[in-house]
């Protein structure tokens, strides 16, 4: 059959995601601080967008409030429509206005100190944003050295030294490796690791966990035998909790070595633990939910977000038929229509949002009356069909966002929840069997710790179908150790 190429027409029909619905989407998986960021980007990056005052308000009595619902579905191309000729031939602001030079107009008025002349406790940086830096274990480590006595070779060796030191405090290079690094004589490494081993905190540059805790006990003035053998030679049997075994090989008896293990407890194994790990996340809640009586209400955290409203002046200027740029008009308008979307994508934000939680509310209204023992199975779609909503956008919804209940602060998503059967028929949330899990852990023996098989027989009589490798799953999902290491004698 010979190719040839033709033309021809077909109707189809396929979903093209718009700008405005790109947008939409975008600011529905944004939680109340990225909100916040993004909105004061837009005040500053586009004129049209002013941010409403209080004074404001409070002087339109009996009008429409700015940035309301109301006046967000109005559409664009209304206020774009020209009025009637006006005979006052008295320059106006929006014919000042047109003469503007747009292309440069970010340049030339640049908008980063918008708020710089406010003086309101509002619009100061928080106090988290203030703080100073973390000082991390190798700037703790280079202070401690410029205070030494040490000479300038052994000085450049601590440097590589403290480089090659973990987060945990532990040297990850050999005596060679450092020769070959520093390019110095072997006496000026020893001297420059011993120096660094006598800084603060103790255990520091230590090759292996023996050493770093030998190092701590010697400093410690810890003179017990059975500590320093056990330390020395019985480690590894010791971090398994095998007191049997290290009384075993030691010839003492399991009760000494328990003793002995108390006082090892006390050492650090990670000296660089004060130092390392990530800065704090402080959480704020995008929604509160209030006790008040007998039912609960839903308030959507809105504090440090600006209500915005389009400018009169732009407005006015594209009401008047006498405004000469083309290229003036078109990119005011543009910037309008940018603005109307943002305004319109926010309120509908907030309202699927207050949906989704008044859906889980009813939901989970035993949970929020009784507590987690309560909580029932729910997953996305049992929330989009209440609510008749894509699953999509509940997921959307409830990814990074939290809410504040009398109970404390949660993510949305920690009520969707899993089942557990029930041999009634019935089933319960896996955070409920999580919960019960932690709670006989907590009152176990800690003599005689319960193995993962016997919690899994103990929820089988609470009427709860488990198997035992689920119970290790839940175990480990609440960072809880086996039976074997929680074990503790004496």
């Amino acid at each position: 059959m010979a190719i040839q190429l033709k033309q021809e027409l077909r109707l189809s029909q396929q979903l093209v995601m718009t700008p405005q619905l790109q947008q939409a989407i975008k600011l529905l998986q944004l939680n109340r601080l990225e909100l916040v960021g993004l909105v004061q980007q837009e005040l500053q990056e586009n004129p049209v967008l002013e941010e409403t005052m209080e004074e404001d308000d409070s002087s339109r009595s009996g009008t429409e409030t700015p940035g309301s619902e109301s006046q967000v579905e109005t559409p664009p191309e209304a206020a774009m429509e020209p009025a009637e000729q006006s005979t006052d031939r008295e320059p106006t602001d929006a014919q000042k206005i047109a003469d503007v030079d747009w292309q440069n107009y970010m340049d030339a008025y640049p908008q980063t100190g918008l708020y710089a002349g406010r003086e309101g406790d509002d619009d100061r940086p928080s106090l988290e944003s203030t703080l100073t830096r973390r000082t991390s274990l190798a700037d703790h480590l280079e202070w401690q050295l410029q205070l030494s006595g040490i000479d300038e070779a052994a000085r450049e060796a601590a440097s590589h030294i403290i480089g090659n030191i973990d987060e945990d405090g532990y040297l990850e290079a050999s005596l060679e490796e450092l020769i070959d690094q520093c390019g110095l004589p072997e006496e000026s490494i020893k001297v420059a690791i011993d120096a660094v081993r006598s800084m603060d905190p103790t255990g520091v540059a230590s090759n292996d966990l023996r050493e770093c805790l030998l190092m701590q006990a010697q400093v410690l003035g810890i003179e017990h035998p059975l500590v320093l053998q056990i330390l020395d030679t019985q480690l590894e049997l010791l971090q398994k909790r095998d007191f049997r075994g290290v009384a075993k090989a030691l010839g003492v008896t399991v009760t000494d070595v328990a003793t002995a293990a108390k006082i090892i407890g006390r050492l650090e194994p990670k000296p660089g633990r004060a130092f390392g790990g990530d800065d704090p996340i402080y959480i704020t809640p995008d929604i509160y939910v209030y006790k008040i009586g007998e039912d609960f209400h839903i308030l959507l955290n809105e504090d440090g977000l600006p209500k915005l409203r389009i400018s009169n002046l732009y407005r006015e200027m594209l009401s008047k038929p006498d405004v000469d740029s083309k290229v003036t008009k078109e990119y005011v308008q543009d910037k309008v229509r940018s603005a109307m979307w943002l305004i319109k994508s926010i309120h509908q934000r907030q309202r699927t949002i207050y949906k989704v939680m008044q859906s889980i509310l009813s939901h989970q209204r035993d949970f929020f009356d009784k507590g987690i023992n309560h909580l029932k199975p729910l997953n996305l779609r049992d929330v989009a069909d209440d609510i008749e909503m894509h699953e999509s956008t509940v997921s959307r919804v409830t990814t990074n966002k939290y809410v504040q209940i009398p109970q404390g602060i949660f993510e949305l998503k920690f009520f969707f929840n899993s089942s557990i059967n029930q041999f009634s028929g019935d089933a319960v949330a896996s955070e409920s069997v999580k919960e019960r899990i932690r709670k006989i852990i907590e009152n176990e023996d800690p003599r005689r710790p319960l193995s993962d098989q016997r919690i899994a027989e103990m929820l089988k009589s609470a009427n709860i179908d488990i198997a035992r490798r689920t119970v290790t799953k839940y175990r480990e999902a609440l960072n809880l150790l086996s039976s074997t290491k929680r074990r503790q004698l004496g």
